[in-house]
């Protein structure tokens, strides 16, 4: 019944998995913080993660984990292993609507290391969204107003490691399978967490088992979720619909944690998202001229 539905209220359904993924994996990793190191939660979630994945491969078949691309896969993994140690270690001492707004910069970083590394042109259209995703981070940071916090330049940093994570996919999805890449993700991420980890070991309790899963599951399913949503509809559809995760996480946590609207930060990260809608409009546009060929 669904699949005769439009495709942008598919991606639309799709989405709401993703926002529901992301504000539960927000708030368990919040109550995670509060007993174990940011290193232990990482190790927990690449545990769950190459549990899920290991059984996804063995259904669909272990050719597929054949690689020549191994440095490729390191590179990729230490860049989101240090993205998501800035992401969960700002979840424990700022607000989660700062720090999902701070990581809508990763598009900023992600066209920078586009263009020193892969040699892409900085065409008008990002360099706008280069100058307003710098102005919107601004505004969300305020230097100099005795508001910045060293968590908040973690998930920053952790922004940078997401966007260096992007090129280096688009670069293995030319020759690896998505289950792929996300069984080495998993499997090469668990020991960066659990060396670390075993410094300062804390054995997970019973009542915080169930903070563990939704953990490693939905790190999982919210991806899943925004993959199918972009197979549906355009990113001009897709993005603002990613920009709810704000809203949504702002009301989680003025009800879960009495955390205040900051209006510096929704107005940052409408500013980034102004910025990513005209590079996106730009890129489509351009793609419809090839198309034409004009």
């Amino acid at each position: 019944m669904l699949q005769s539905q439009p495709p942008a209220l598919l991606a639309a359904f799709w989405m709401l998995g993703a926002l529901v993924s992301f504000a539960t994996m927000a708030v368990a990793g919040r109550e995670l913080s509060a007993e174990y190191t940011t290193f232990q939660i990482l190790f927990f979630r690449s545990v769950i993660g190459v549990l899920i994945i290991g059984a996804l491969v063995s259904r669909s078949g272990f050719a597929q984990l054949k690689t020549q691309r191994l440095k490729s896969h390191l590179v990729r993994n230490l860049a989101h292993f240090g993205g998501q140690y800035g992401w969960f270690y700002g979840l424990a001492f700022i607000s989660l609507a700062e720090v999902i707004a701070i990581e809508f910069t990763t598009p900023v970083w992600t066209a920078l290391f586009a263009f020193f590394l892969l040699g892409e042109r900085l065409t008008k259209a990002r360099i706008t969204a280069l100058v307003l995703g710098i102005f919107g981070l601004l505004l969300i940071l305020r230097p100099g107003a005795g508001v910045l916090e060293p968590a908040a330049l973690a998930v920053l940093a952790g922004a940078v490691g997401y966007a260096l994570t992007y090129i280096q996919t688009k670069s293995l999805t030319s020759t690896e399978t998505p289950l792929c890449i996300l069984f080495y993700m998993t499997l090469m991420q668990m020991p960066l967490g659990m060396v670390p980890a075993l410094m300062d070991w804390k054995s997970p309790s019973l009542e915080m088992m169930p903070m563990i899963i939704l953990v490693g599951t939905t790190a999982l399913s919210a991806h899943y979720c925004m993959t199918r949503a972009f197979k549906l509809a355009d990113a001009t559809v897709v993005v603002p619909m990613d920009f709810l995760r704000l809203p949504l996480i702002m009301v989680v946590g003025y009800l879960f944690y009495q955390e205040s609207v900051d209006w510096f930060v929704l107005a940052g990260a409408l500013l980034m998202l102004s910025g990513n809608l005209v590079n996106i409009r730009a890129e489509q546009n351009k793609l419809k001229a090839i198309q034409k060929g004009e």
